[in-house]
């Protein structure tokens, strides 16, 4: 027979404002409150005939008795006429709390007989020394400690402002690295598609390698075009695959080098930025003229900051490329991955081309 299983009841957090008044009872409070005890017993030693341990003890019992009291009026009654101020009802009650706790230490030491209390002038003397004492210190302790808090809650709320602001910032970064990104994976993709067309209109003998080599180009290309980051040897591997392609399609026509420092190869990078300035060199500078040309792909790493350079010897710079979207976007994405230091400069060769520049510093 099979024992019957209980439902488990739910364990309920602990009330909040039992909460807030125990977490505020931190060791550091506790121990602040018995070393001011004990400095008001040394002060107070002088014109007490009480032995120093008995003198200690009261002003201890005194000393968190208002601790508690502060505490406890910080959480309770939960809500408090609106004219009242909390802070103002936390001095008020620790301003209450001390001749309270000094008359009750007195009446533990008279076995609770009030008149014996009352008759006794050593006593009195006593009990007035020690609430007099802690009535003058005690409110100004508590506003002190009200201040702290609400500085400490000030800074709190602030750097969670500025946490949360930052957090936004990102997310906003993000969206617009990715609507940049998705901008150029199109224009990428129906460049390159548009050429294999003209290819197989024209009825090239290239037309099947170039569309084999294009397949297996975009098998390897498609994973990165997802990430946010690469490195610039991947990149660099792209550019060769790319080049590769356009070599099979315009054999007599293009050729190219890539060379790049083998330090930069770790280096993160943006997807497709490299490939863009290496398409806009064969799309503008090498299709367009009929003798061809070649390109060479190139960075080094000089004073801490990359130069990264695309050459071409084609038909050079015309008006298109200074405002073309791959160009606009390149720039944006350079900028928000490496900041504003980033730059990217098109400079014309001699006697004809067209040179890319990118520099910026790495991260």
């Amino acid at each position: 027979m099979s024992t019957p299983v209980l439902p488990v009841s739910p364990i309920e957090p602990p009330h909040p404002a039992w909460h807030g008044f125990v977490s505020y009872l931190t060791p550091q409070r506790v121990l602040l409150a018995l070393a001011l005890a004990t400095v008001f017993a040394l002060a107070l030693q002088p014109i007490f005939i009480t032995p120093f341990p008995v003198l200690l003890g009261r002003t201890m019992f005194v000393g968190m008795l208002a601790l508690l009291a502060f505490s406890a009026a910080g959480q309770w009654p939960r809500r408090l006429p609106r004219w009242w101020a909390r802070w103002l009802f936390q001095v008020v009650v620790v301003a209450a709390a001390v001749p309270l706790a000094t008359l009750a230490v007195y009446m533990v030491a008279v076995g609770g007989d009030f008149s014996s209390f009352v008759e006794s002038e050593s006593r009195m003397l006593g009990f007035l020394w020690i609430a007099g004492s802690g009535l003058v210190v005690g409110p100004l302790l508590a506003m002190g400690a009200l201040y702290r808090q609400r500085d400490a809650e000030a800074r709190s709320q602030a750097l969670s402002f500025e946490l949360e602001r930052s957090e936004l910032g990102r997310q906003a970064l993000d969206a617009r690295l990715r609507l940049l990104q998705a901008q150029v994976e199109p224009h990428f993709l129906f460049n390159t598609l548009a050429n294999v067309r003209a290819l197989v209109e024209t009825g090239s003998p290239q037309a099947a390698p170039v569309l084999r080599s294009l397949i297996a180009y975009l098998r390897a290309a498609m994973p990165r075009l997802q990430g946010d980051a690469t490195t610039l040897s991947d990149e660099v591997s792209l550019v060769r695959a790319y080049l590769e392609l356009m070599h099979l399609r315009m054999p007599d026509r293009l050729e190219y080098v890539v060379d790049l420092s083998p330090e930069l190869d770790g280096l993160r990078f943006p997807p497709m930025a490299l490939l863009t300035l290496v398409e806009n060199a064969v799309r503008h500078g090498i299709d367009p003229s009929e003798e061809g040309g070649r390109i060479e792909v190139g960075g080094a790493l000089r004073d801490g900051q990359v130069r990264l350079w695309v050459s071409d010897t084609g038909v050079g710079m015309t008006q298109s490329m200074g405002s073309g979207t791959g160009l606009r976007n390149l720039r944006e994405r350079l900028t928000l991955f490496y900041g504003l230091g980033a730059t990217l400069a098109l400079t014309e060769n001699q006697p004809h081309g067209l040179c890319a520049e990118v520099r910026f510093t790495p991260q």
